[in-house]
């Protein structure tokens, strides 16, 4: 059959597969204004259930409207000659019969692992690239030596996973789950327990990995993960904002995407501190040291304490608060919270001082008055001085100011540290918080336990309100003839009057206390033994997806091996290795790694699958010119192909000149950090280009790059690595 026919044929396939999303859309825009205009009794149930139904038709059609772009990518050829056809959702004719199948759904396995020595019962499998909602490219890879005619050409099986790495990068990451590969998507869908790591080099796929797992988890596990949610932790927000149309076009909204400095909430931080101190915040015993700060503020006073209690004289004994204190801590509460165990201890023994002392005064006291002089016990300024400085409330913001602003208390609780490690944390209390201190912020919340007693008290509420609510919710299911598809607790959660509207992702990540059913980690070889211990509060069951290559450690705090990185998490492990780099061309992972290997850096050996037309481009020219040498290399390259994105990568003392001087040249065409993510040209530093890929990058000064820091050759070796095209070095001196 002529490739010419077959692209009709699957062109009009498609065109009808679309035809039918459209009327999926327009039915549930139809459901939608039914429930909105619908006319409900006064009672509360029946105002929840229309309103939780107004929102589920809304995310259904947010859901249709995402996978728009690509909905169909492949076809499997079985045996006895059916089709299946391969999508980012899974969609059902008019009489319910399956036309596309979800890419998650076993059915769907073989579109990715299927070989000729391994066909897994298929006969053949069709990559279709689309534009718009037109197929415009075909390629066949034939497994059934019987379907090969002389018109058909047997394909090898990257043709089409080749043609999307050379496809221009647009600042987003591509979707790559047409693309997939055997030993990928074998990773993607290995079992949801424990802790899986994957290794891998640069260029072999390990970010579409995890965000295809994440989103293989969420569909395959949905009873789990509905109410639990996913996080998803990259190293920037940069990186965040790279991935963040992923999952949504993939068909999954319940995941959180936080950069490590976003890990607590309340505070959303990019500072990052020098080397020496984010190394030291990093090391796991600033857990001990915590822990210290946080039992140096409950004190026992040594000598007795004469308190004024509306003019009455009563005396706070050392051996009370002490006895009280004990008390407290015996309970394993958190500091917060046992503490109004130690408040009540000592508030009895004074009212029980004052009631004996007013009646030795000859007044009459009887049980209905103890309540009255409980109150007057508590309001009295004495005890709440001397209750305060035996046991102070505190937020975990105003320990860690503290520790960092106030030396000799930071010295009480170091004895064995030297003064120069006490000196990396000195700074004054209105400092502002860098991204190492958000594990330590969240290690001192888990101890304190929550500030306000009344609000814990309606957080409390809010949960058992919750319980309720899914109860109610799954009658309301019952009443409304939708069992199976809807879940109670989606529904309970979008109780408007009762319950926080939104997502799970959205009040999974403004608590601190939530705990999620999976965390995925990338570029996990960066984080520190705190990060990782706030990250296992996060996931008590210990179910993670890590992903990473210790060889691109930049960071002061990380470590050189997965099972030195992973002990304040755990000590058993599945380790799964990529060796196949799909992103960069051989010369430039050659020279990559040739750099790496002469500075003493082990690196993962990976098999690159293409080459480019392009050799590494060196340029060396006098200091006085380097802006100016890096300008006119960019507009050289641009000449070669504008169509896709730049990425000018420069040690962090030259970003902002270098900015400077290109916008002068490409004005709006270039961006900076963040924001060049959008535009063709982006101007980064080494640490912000971690986990990004680009057409082309120019990276400013290798040699300073190495010298910058113990970890430099890694932050070059990381920057080298993220072109798919075209690499150009330019300094003043030649790379060393």
């Amino acid at each position: 059959m002529a490739a010419s026919t077959e692209i009709e044929r699957e062109r009009d396939y498609v065109h009808g597969l679309y035809s039918r999303l459209d009327t999926l859309r327009d039915d549930a825009r139809e459901q939608l204004r039914g429930v909105q205009g619908g006319s409900v009794g006064g009672t509360h149930q029946a105002r929840t259930e229309r309103d939780a139904f107004a929102r589920l038709y809304e995310d259904r059609i947010a859901q249709l409207g995402e996978v728009e772009d690509r909905l169909a990518f492949g076809r499997l050829d079985l045996l006895g000659g059916v089709h299946r056809y391969i999508g980012r959702i899974g969609l059902r004719d008019a009489d319910l019969q399956p036309i596309l199948l979800d890419w998650r759904v076993p059915q769907a396995s073989a579109f990715y692992q299927a070989t000729a020595a391994t066909p897994l019962g298929a006969r053949a499998r069709r990559h279709l690239t689309t534009e718009g909602r037109n197929v415009v490219r075909i390629e066949d890879e034939v497994f059934d030596s019987a379907l090969l005619t002389d018109d058909t050409t047997e394909l090898q099986g990257e043709g089409a996973l080749l043609a999307a790495l050379r496809a221009e990068r647009t600042g987003r990451m591509t979707d790559i789950v047409a693309t997939i590969q055997s030993e990928q998507d074998r990773i993607i869908r290995s079992e949801i327990a424990g802790v899986l790591v994957v290794q891998g080099g640069p260029g072999t796929g390990k970010t579409a990995v995890a965000l295809h797992r994440a989103a293989y988890l969420l569909y395959s596990h949905r009873d789990r993960l509905r109410s639990s949610g996913v996080l998803i932790v990259g190293p920037s927000p940069s990186f965040l904002q790279y991935i963040e149309a992923v999952l949504p076009s993939l068909g999954e909204t319940g995941v959180v995407l936080a950069s490590v400095g976003e890990l607590y909430p309340g505070v959303e931080t990019t500072l990052e501190d020098a080397p020496e101190a984010a190394a030291l915040k990093g090391r796991a015993e600033m857990a001990e040291l915590i822990g210290r700060a946080v039992r140096s503020r409950q004190v026992v006073p040594t000598e007795p304490q004469v308190l004024d209690v509306n003019g009455e004289k009563i005396t706070l004994e050392p051996s009370v608060v002490q006895n009280a204190l004990q008390a407290a801590q015996r309970t394993r509460k958190p500091h917060n919270v046992a503490r109004q165990q130690f408040q009540k201890s000592v508030l009895g023994t004074l009212t029980s001082q004052l009631a004996a002392q007013l009646r030795s005064h000859g007044s009459t006291i009887d049980d209905a008055d103890i309540g009255w002089l409980r109150e007057d016990v508590r309001g009295a300024e004495d005890v709440r001085v001397a209750l305060n400085t035996a046991w102070l409330p505190l937020t975990p913001e105003k320990l860690i100011q503290d520790l960092y602003a106030r030396p000799n208390w930071l010295a009480n609780l170091t004895p064995s540290w030297t003064q120069a490690e006490r000196d990396l944390l000195r700074r004054d209390r209105d400092a502002p918080f860098t991204v190492s201190d958000v594990p330590l912020l969240d290690e001192a919340a888990e101890l304190l336990g929550e500030f306000d007693a009344v609000n814990a008290s309606e957080k409390r509420e809010a949960k058992a309100q919750f319980k309720r609510d899914v109860k109610n919710a799954e009658q309301a299911i019952k009443n409304m003839g939708v069992e199976g598809l809807v879940n109670a607790e989606d529904l309970a959660a979008n109780f408007t009057e009762t319950a926080a509207r939104g997502t799970t992702a959205e009040r999974a990540a403004a608590d601190r206390e939530w705990t999620y059913g999976h965390i995925v980690v990338d570029e996990a070889q960066e984080l520190s033994p705190m990060q990782w211990r706030l990250l296992r509060r996060r996931c008590p069951l210990r179910s993670f997806t890590i992903v990473g290559d210790v060889a691109q450690a930049s960071a002061a705090a990380a470590a050189p091996d997965w099972t030195t990185a992973l002990q304040s998490l755990t000590t058993e492990f599945r380790l799964e290795e990529l060796t196949v780099n799909y992103r960069t061309p051989a010369q430039i992972t050659d020279a990559a790694e040739t750099m790496a290997l002469a500075h003493g850096l082990a690196v993962t050996k990976s098999r690159a699958v293409r080459d480019s037309e392009w050799p590494v481009d060196e340029v060396v020219v006098p200091d006085q010119v380097l802006l100016a040498a890096v300008v006119d290399v960019v507009d050289e390259d641009r000449e070669l192909d504008d169509r896709g994105t730049l990425a000018v990568i420069a040690p962090a003392r030259l970003v902002d000149a270098q900015y400077d001087e290109l916008a002068a040249r490409f004005g709006a065409s270039v961006g900076r950090a963040a924001r060049g993510l959008t535009r063709a040209i982006a101007v980064l530093t080494p640490q912000e280009a971690k986990g990004l890929e680009f057409d082309a990058v120019v990276i400013v000064e290798p040699n300073e790059i190495i010298a910058s820091s113990s970890r430099g050759v890694g932050a070059l070796y990381v920057a080298m690595t993220r072109p798919t095209q075209r690499l150009h070095l330019v300094g003043t001196s030649p790379l060393t």
